[in-house]
């Protein structure tokens, strides 16, 4: 391969952004709290992935736009209404995308409670995908990492190793302001570069 790059000028690099093209990944802003940190942290990977030029079509999507009903709860005929559109609007953005980053916090040592529902209401829209994670917590959002990936297992969707980690008492000044540290780029780097990878990778048996 050495030989072909320099024969025809094409390094491995720019022939994996060549095929990045119409790669779409969803930045999903998993909470729906209000006051949430999590807009801080999802615009900062937003950011980070953007700058990165890697040919990836890159898009938020807060889950807070989405009025989701509690999975099986009984509605009235208006509130069934205004459901089922959020449902449908829901479904199709997330069938949109070829890969996913979820902003998971953590509450009480798991995921939320509406990135949870929101899932629920998923299957084959994320089938066959790739999605990596980004928390934040008291140890970095792990264990909400830790329960979403057995929710992506029945999923089907595969879930990347590296992760990217913010501490509320090192990462947040007073818990609030986002100063994240340098040392996140790296995870951060090698996150992206998995779930570029894997999402490539599996648009080919879809």
């Amino acid at each position: 391969m050495g030989f072909l790059d320099n024969l025809f000028g094409k390094s491995t690099k720019e022939e994996a952004t060549m095929s990045n093209e119409n790669l779409k990944l969803g930045i999903i802003l998993g909470s729906v709290r209000q006051g949430r940190n999590a807009e801080a942290v999802t615009n900062w990977i937003y950011d980070f992935a953007t700058k990165r030029n890697d040919n990836v079509n890159y898009e938020i999507v807060d889950l807070a736009d989405y009025k989701l009903p509690l999975l099986g709860a009984a509605l009235n005929e208006s509130e069934q209404q205004a459901a089922d559109a959020a449902i449908k609007a829901w479904s199709e953005k997330m069938a949109s995308f070829d890969g996913y980053i979820f902003v998971a916090p953590e509450y009480n040592h798991a995921v939320g409670g509406a990135l949870k529902n929101a899932l629920d209401h998923l299957k084959p829209e994320v089938a066959n995908k790739a999605a990596g994670l980004v928390g934040y917590g008291s140890l970095g959002g792990v264990r909400a990492h830790e329960n979403l990936r057995l929710i992506f297992g029945e999923l089907q969707v595969a879930d990347v190793q590296t992760a990217v980690t913010f501490s509320l008492m090192a990462d947040f000044e007073n818990m609030s302001v986002f100063k994240p540290a340098d040392y996140h780029a790296a995870n951060a780097n090698g996150m992206l570069d998995q779930v570029i990878a894997w999402s490539s990778a599996l648009k080919t048996i879809r």
